[in-house]
Order: C-alpha cells, then structure tokens, then sequence
C-alpha cells in the first residue's frame, strides 16, 4: 500500500458471536475482533484540507471545511469525512491530514468494514493532533459519525469491537451502560474454531431495512411504554398487547436475543463452549423467522454447516445477506467448509 511518513494504524474488523439488532435496542452484544483490519497511512497537512485514498477504490477524495456537514462527502469516502465532522462537533481541532487506506475485511460481508474504517481514521487523527479523546469515549464519537453523517442508523456494537476488542476474548458489551467485560474465548485451548463463511450476497445497510427494524422497535417500546425493548420483562404480556403480527415479532426476536446473548455468556465463564451450539442455532431461527433479516445464501450456508457437524451456526452481522459463523472442531474446518461449498455448486 502507499505509505505516507507520519505513522501508520489500523482497526480491526470483527464477528457477532451473537445478540442480533440488540446493540440499538439497548441491550446486550457478544463480539470479537477478527484478525482482519483495515489500515490507515496518515500524514498532517498544512492547511484544513483531508485527501483520502484507497487501495480498494480508484478515486482520490478531497474534502475541506464546507464539506463538514452530513451527508457532504458521499460513497466510502464519507466515513472518514464523518470522522472529521463529528470530532469538530465536539470541539476538537482536528489536523488537515492525507490518507491512504488499505482493507483486509470484505466490504459487504457483514463484518464492520465501515466501523473498522472509522476507528482507524479516528485513532490516527487523535495521535496525529494530540487529540484528548479516551479511548472507552471513541466508539460513541464513531458511532455519532456513522449515523449522523453516512445516515446509517447503527448501534455502537460495532465501533466498540473495534475499538475495546482484545486477543482471545469476546467482548460483553451492555449498550445501555457502555459497560463492558472482556469474556475468555479461548477457541484453540477447547480444541474448538469459528468458521466464518463469506455468502457473496451482498450486505446492504442502506437499503433501508435495517432503518426499517430499527423504527418498528421504538414504535414498540413506545406502545409497551418502556424507553427500549431491552426492558420487556414480560415478554408474553407484550405480545399481547402489541397491534400487529410484525411488531410482536420483531420484539419477541430482540428479548429471546438479549438472553440468548446472557446465556451464551453464562457458559463462556464456565468454559463450556461446546454448548453455545444450540443458542447459536436458536438465534439464526429467531433472524429468519421473526425478525425476516436472513436471506436464501445465508440459510443454505447456516443449514449446510450444521448438517455436516457444527455445533451451531447463524449469520452475523445486519443481515439481507453477508457472512454464517459455525462453532466446530478444529480438525473439521476443511470438511465443513467443503460441506458449504458443495450446497452452492
């Protein structure tokens, strides 16, 4: 890649070990960090002025000032600027930097490209300007930055995993709180792998329908009056009194999620990690059949992958398509991945 003199940083991309769509609820996600990143060469410039390249794009963007409000710079380009504007935002004088910008994590797949895009450029300004900025305070800052100004409605799952991620561990995250706990998942020592299953459909967050479930969610919370589906204690009295079939079940998806996300836990602090299995299989049949977010590719993988041995499997990530992570035995890695390729030959 081209390198530019002042330093080079890099974020990582990650995997939703489980809790789908929980992140905006308010509730509880369990990622980690894949060994995949995206890398950012950085330079300070003179002047306020930001110029962005790509190894994986053919254009050079520049973007000043007059650019630095949402929706200004457009296409890939637009998560760095976003980056910019949400540290003015804040108050930060923010250093005219150039960028050149390499991705090891597959665009579309459901993997947090865009959140590992974001943190490197953020953490590379931050050192770059001498910025005050905690680290626990920056997945927020990325997060404001990808909704305000891209116009993805995320959550902060994704940032967070990128930012506060650590070797062997998954991170317990409560979206709520921000409060985190690193849980040892340690994979290799239990003789265990995640197979992670790139399904070629395309994963698309700005179609619409991941803004779609997002607003069907608070218009629940706000019939159930709770201030987030997250506080849903009793789950069959919200059935009940919600209106309509499509609201019961994206509710009964996202509180069946929160506490498939604490039960996965309970057995990771016990070191049984063989027996997430089923919560895993449970939480991709909650995806498809109540909140409708899986698509043909992603089935077919999920259903290949648990014929041929796994543990269990889901999709990760926003859904529409992307990427299927089985839990199996680390020997069995080829077999299962040559299982899933046959059932799309």
């Amino acid at each position: 890649m081209p390198t530019i003199s002042d330093g080079l940083w890099a974020a990582p991309g990650r995997v939703n070990l489980i809790g789908e769509h929980t992140d905006y609820n308010e509730g509880y996600v369990l990622p980690f960090a894949l060994p995949l990143r995206t890398y950012a060469s950085a330079s300070i410039v003179d002047s306020p002025q930001w110029m962005v390249s790509s190894e994986q794009q053919d254009d050079v963007v520049s973007f000043g000032p007059e650019q630095l409000t949402p929706g200004g710079v457009q296409g890939w380009a637009g998560y760095v600027a976003g980056i910019v504007w949400a540290l003015h935002e804040s108050g930060y004088e923010v250093p005219g930097a150039r960028f050149a910008l390499r991705s090891e994590v597959p665009v579309g797949s459901g993997l947090s490209s865009s959140a590992a895009l974001e943190c490197a450029v953020l953490t590379a300004l931050c050192d770059l300007g001498d910025l005050d900025l905690p680290v626990p305070d920056r997945p927020k800052l990325a997060q404001r930055a990808e909704n305000r100004y891209v116009g993805v409605p995320s959550g902060i799952m994704d940032q967070s995993a990128s930012t506060l991620c650590r070797e062997g561990h998954a991170l317990f995250l409560d979206c709520r709180t921000l409060v985190t706990e690193h849980i040892p998942f340690d994979l290799a020592g239990a003789g265990l792998a995640i197979l992670v299953v790139d399904t070629r459909a395309p994963h698309r967050h700005t179609d619409g329908e991941y803004a779609v479930r997002r607003r069907t969610c608070e218009q629940a919370a706000a019939t159930l009056g709770v201030p987030a589906l997250r506080d849903v204690t009793d789950l069959a009295g919200a059935l009940k009194t919600l209106p309509d079939e499509v609201s019961r079940k994206r509710v009964r998806h996202i509180v069946t999620e929160n506490q498939r996300v604490l039960d996965t836990v309970a057995l990771l602090r016990d070191g049984k990690l063989a027996e997430i299995g089923p919560l895993l299989t449970a939480s991709h049949a909650s995806m498809r059949d109540d909140y409708e977010i899986t698509v043909p590719e992603v089935d077919t993988a999920v259903e290949a992958a648990l014929a041929a041995g796994a543990y269990g499997a889901r999709m990760t990530g926003g859904g529409f398509g992307g990427c299927v992570l089985a839990l199996i035995d680390a020997p069995a890695a080829g077999a299962v991945g040559d299982a899933v390729t046959r059932a799309f030959a």
